[in-house]
């Protein structure tokens, strides 16, 4: 039911979180002024004016909800009235098992729905800086290419620095697809650190003859290529990619993040380690392993290559792989509590690429959270969140908390795209008179996942349901 008497929430940047933010809002009957800054100022990437505008890819990737982490995230979006998904339904081209789409007609019919909606009002406008003192509800969703004048505000207010730079992102891995039998949990010298136990990395041990090749093969991989408006941004210095360094001379990663001190290979104590590649911690659930220091620009399939002829890595799945990115993006487990509002200036929520996330769908599902999180704190209403075993729960516990141990302290928080890893375990159902392994054993535990998922996605939808 829709109330006019009730001052309007502020949407800043009309991409796909800010339009899904904007619908959520509307839909839940309170008024919006959604602000977009093109074409008034137009961005590097951008080739139009429309809303959700594609620059990249047209795949919203897999469409599967029982094996595939996005494609629930898009079952559950569905389910809560999502205006990306039905738009990107509406105007689907063929694509396999993907859900691809027209990109003109897809931002033509987002654009078309948000303007007939009688609670959404439109304003071409560049927000730069902070947002006016009495806009006391705003939702932030401006994206990677955040513009200059707001994205130094953002960094002054947070005390972070927001500004753009070249981020190169590590590999993550499946934990439980690691060879435990070459691998092993050791910290250097056995230190425990704050929270630590002493064995709190897995280590994958090299002899001399692996790691030159390893070498060999970093140096010849095809890289990424950049865009002509990302070449003359900088890389962050804390954060080289691994070619880089190896560049540099073949010696540097084994005095770097491959040095193999301070450590003992329990399968083979005599021999001493030629290089050691380790992996932390990545989520309070323990499912997700970093490849720490393993930063790089390598292509996809190289990187799957080359990282499976380390030892232990194998059979490695990857939750995500690494990449090179013009990114803005906060600090989201510091800086925002679990409605995603800032901590320091709670008038502002956060949607989108910008909190943290990989990929339109996952920007667009947060800003659907931010966008009914917002409608609920204008009506009175109690914010409801949902469960962490569904893919909204997960994703909004890995950005807003999932990098906190359980001594409070803070893990490296980097961008990632929705996947099973991000959800708490479950048991695998068992089937009588058969035994399951390997892939039948991992699909059986994604399909539970799930089923665990949109059966506990519904019953948020009905607590919420029930509170209005």
């Amino acid at each position: 039911m829709s109330d006019t008497s009730l001052s309007p929430i502020h949407v800043v940047g009309a991409g796909l979180a800010g339009s899904e933010a904007a619908w959520q809002i509307a839909e839940a009957g309170v008024p919006v002024v959604l602000h977009e800054m093109r074409p008034v100022r137009m961005t590097e990437a951008h080739l139009g004016q429309g809303c959700a505008e594609l620059v990249c890819s047209n795949s919203f990737r897999s469409d599967d909800a029982e094996t595939n982490a996005v494609g629930l995230l898009h079952a559950e979006m569905r389910r809560c009235g999502s205006i990306i998904m039905r738009c990107g339904d509406a105007h689907q081209v063929p694509a396999g098992g993907a859900l691809a789409v027209d990109r003109v007609g897809f931002s033509d019919a987002v654009t078309a729905t948000l303007e007939a909606h009688p609670l959404i009002e439109i304003r071409r406008e560049e927000i730069a800086g902070l947002p006016p003192q009495d806009w006391d509800s705003v939702v932030v969703a401006t994206g990677p290419l955040t513009s200059p004048a707001l994205s130094e505000a953002i960094g002054a207010a947070t005390d972070e620095d927001s500004l753009a730079f070249f981020d190169a992102i590590a590999p993550i891995v499946h934990k439980d697809s690691i060879d435990f039998s070459k691998a092993w949990y050791q910290s250097r010298y056995d230190k425990a650190g704050p929270g630590g136990t002493g064995a709190d990395y897995i280590n994958c041990p090299l002899d001399k003859d692996q790691y030159e090749a390893f070498i060999d093969a970093l140096l010849s991989g095809e890289k990424t290529e950049f865009r002509d408006w990302e070449k003359n941004t900088p890389y962050f210095d804390g954060c080289l990619p691994i070619e880089v360094m190896a560049e540099r001379g073949r010696e540097t990663l084994r005095h770097g993040p491959m040095k193999p001190v301070g450590l003992t290979n329990p399968h083979d104590p005599e021999v001493k380690s030629h290089a050691i590649v380790q992996l932390r911690q990545d989520n309070a659930l323990g499912t997700l392993y970093n490849m720490v220091g393993f930063q790089t620009k390598l292509k996809y399939g190289a990187q799957a290559e080359i990282f499976r002829t380390i030892p232990g890595l194998e059979n490695a799945e990857f939750a995500r792989l690494g990449g090179l990115h013009r990114n803005t993006f906060l600090n989201s487990p510091k800086l925002l509590d679990d409605t995603l509002r800032l901590r320091a200036m709670p008038r502002l929520r956060f949607a989108g690429q910008i909190t943290g996330v990989e990929g339109y769908v996952e920007s667009s599902a947060i800003g659907l959270l931010a966008g009914r999180f917002a409608a609920a704190e204008r009506r009175g209403l109690t914010i409801v969140q949902p469960p962490q075993t569904t893919a909204l729960g997960a994703l909004i516990a890995h950005i807003t908390g999932g990098h906190l141990s359980e001594d409070g302290a803070q893990r490296s928080f980097q961008p990632m795209n929705v996947n099973f890893g991000l959800f708490p375990p479950i048991d695998v159902p068992k089937v009588p008179g058969k035994r399951l392994r390997g892939k039948e054993k991992t699909l059986a535990r994604k399909r539970a996942m799930s089923a665990r998922a949109l059966a506990d996605i519904n019953a948020w939808i009905g607590l919420r349901d029930a509170a209005e």
